[in-house]
């Protein structure tokens, strides 16, 4: 009997609803891993590759996700299916810590659903939940650290500034993007009644014990000529030198799904002026400060205010449901959760590979929407967010037969040389599929990993020109040519050449061989 009060409760309060919606997110991203993916990202391959070497640090990236990764590759392995299953889940638990912050809010059902479906059916969220990353991680620990703020501002709880403190150290172990939360939250705290707890040791405790756990990758930098620092300017300079402001402030309608629109900005009213949600007005100033920062930088991708959107949604979704209680509102209870579920619906394939190509291509046609790359990348068919998940095996393929092809006592003697962290990454992850050489790389991290011995004979190089590499080594053939379709068009017609007799010293090439990007 109690049990069946118990079951009637949780479905009148909505959180049957919560937990359906919850599950709902997990199954299309376990569905899609399943049946639907089209290979692994060029990205996933490099993390692989950094789980093999575990350390404090690394060129793009701070340790915590990599870590996540090592461990989820010993339990489950290498598979696609478990290299993105935590991303799934990771998904899903956003999707259900958004409903909570609703609950907090003072949110019902009508509320839940908007504020869930918002989450589920943000394409970039789809697509940070496809695949293995730092920022499915991020998204999580954002908004963790706001459902810890909020009963700090509520209710005054002190304490809770040592929970929040671990949350964002963790965040910025995780990201170095978790910092625009903490200048937000200062920022949140100088704009409101709350200053005076500057005053009090806690908001100090919270920062110490943050910069404690990020402490390992700021002592890994400054070992290494902080290396973050050179990656993060080369990559404004060069890599997103085609990013502008306008491209920052429209990429946030587009990604979020532009039939969300009016409800992450009635989450803004709602936090700034609506007697309920002023309140909590602090998570309005954590999402401002974040644009704004990332819209003065210049070069910031749309994508890195994505963990800020869970609390607007949640926010949001609460003023809309008040709002349908009007008379002539009553509307939005059905209109606003049909439009976001059918616009979800039809916005999906473009960020969750679950058509096949073929008609993914013909699909995103129809909708008028070109392939894009942040990066100024040239594209072919597919977005760089597709392509980079073909040619892998493909090219691992071609390199082991001109490896096999050289005699045996030279194989042993080989090692395999790629441009990039993503065919590096790739030639790694097929190394025992193939049975390739070592592989290095100037690269990212692969600089810092360096050459191993330099008591090697040929090496194999993927893609440059027979003339620049003709300066570096006595002999240089071209063996073979790389092809793939629907790939990125550089990693595309690539030669494979065989070099031999190296004219310098490896150690003299490989201090001017270093590539941060």
């Amino acid at each position: 009997m109690k049990f069946k009060y118990f079951h009637r409760d949780v479905f009148k309060s909505g959180m049957g609803i919560l937990i359906g919606l919850s599950l709902s997110k997990l199954f299309i991203h376990l569905f899609t891993n399943s049946f639907a993916s089209y290979g692994i990202f060029r990205d996933e391959l490099y993390y692989l590759a950094c789980s093999h070497r575990l350390a404090l640090g690394y060129v793009d990236q701070p340790p915590l996700s990599i870590y996540i990764l090592a461990f989820n590759r010993l339990l489950f392995g290498e598979s696609l299916f478990a290299l993105r299953l935590l991303p799934a889940v990771t998904g899903a638990l956003t999707v259900f810590l958004a409903g909570v912050i609703v609950r907090k809010l003072g949110g019902g059902k009508t509320a839940i659903t908007i504020a869930s479906l918002a989450v589920i059916f943000s394409p970039i969220q789809l697509a940070m939940n496809t695949i293995y990353s730092m920022n499915c991680f991020d998204i999580l620990l954002w908004i963790l650290a706001v459902l810890v703020l909020m009963p700090i501002v509520k209710d005054g709880s002190p304490k809770l500034w040592i929970v929040l403190g671990c949350v964002l150290g963790l965040g910025l172990l995780n990201k170095i993007g978790m910092l625009w939360f903490g200048f937000g939250l200062f920022a949140g705290l100088i704009l409101t009644k709350y200053r005076k707890t500057f005053k009090t040791i806690w908001p100090w405790v919270c920062a110490a014990l943050a910069f404690g756990l990020f402490l390992p990758y700021a002592i890994w930098n400054f070992t290494h000529n902080f290396a973050h620092i050179e990656f993060i300017k080369n990559a404004s300079l060069f890599k997103y030198s085609g990013l502008a402001p306008i491209d920052f402030i429209f990429g946030q309608i587009l990604l979020q799904n532009p039939v969300s629109l009016p409800v992450w900005l009635a989450g803004l009213y709602f936090f700034f002026f609506h007697k309920q949600g002023k309140t909590f007005r602090i998570l309005g100033y954590i999402y401002l400060t974040a644009f704004l920062i990332l819209l003065i930088n210049g070069r910031s991708k749309p994508e890195y205010l994505t963990p800020a959107y869970p609390m607007l949604f949640a926010g949001g979704s609460v003023f809309l449901e008040r709002l349908s209680y009007g008379k002539y509102w009553k509307w939005i209870k059905s209109a606003v959760p049909i439009l976001i579920l059918g616009s979800g619906i039809v916005l999906a394939p473009i960020t969750l590979p679950i058509l096949p190509v073929k008609t993914y291509i013909k699909y995103s046609n129809l909708l008028g929407m070109k392939p894009i790359s942040y990066e100024g990348k040239e594209l072919s068919e597919l977005p760089q967010f597709y392509a980079d998940m073909f040619g892998w095996e493909n090219m691992a393929k071609t390199v082991a037969k001109v490896y096999h092809s050289l005699p045996e006592a030279e194989q042993s003697r080989t090692i395999l040389f790629g441009q990039n962290y993503g065919e590096a990454g790739a030639m790694e992850y097929y190394r025992k599929t193939y049975d390739l050489p070592r592989v290095i790389s100037s690269h990212n991290n692969y600089w810092i990993w360096g050459y191993g011995s330099e008591d090697f004979e040929a090496v194999i190089l993927i893609g440059g020109s027979k003339e620049d590499y003709l300066s570096l080594f006595e002999q240089v053939e071209q063996a073979a040519i790389v092809q793939c379709d629907y790939c990125m068009p550089y990693e595309n017609n690539l030669a494979l050449y065989i070099a031999r007799n190296l004219k310098v010293r490896m150690s003299e090439l490989w201090s001017v061989k270093k590539h941060y990007e």
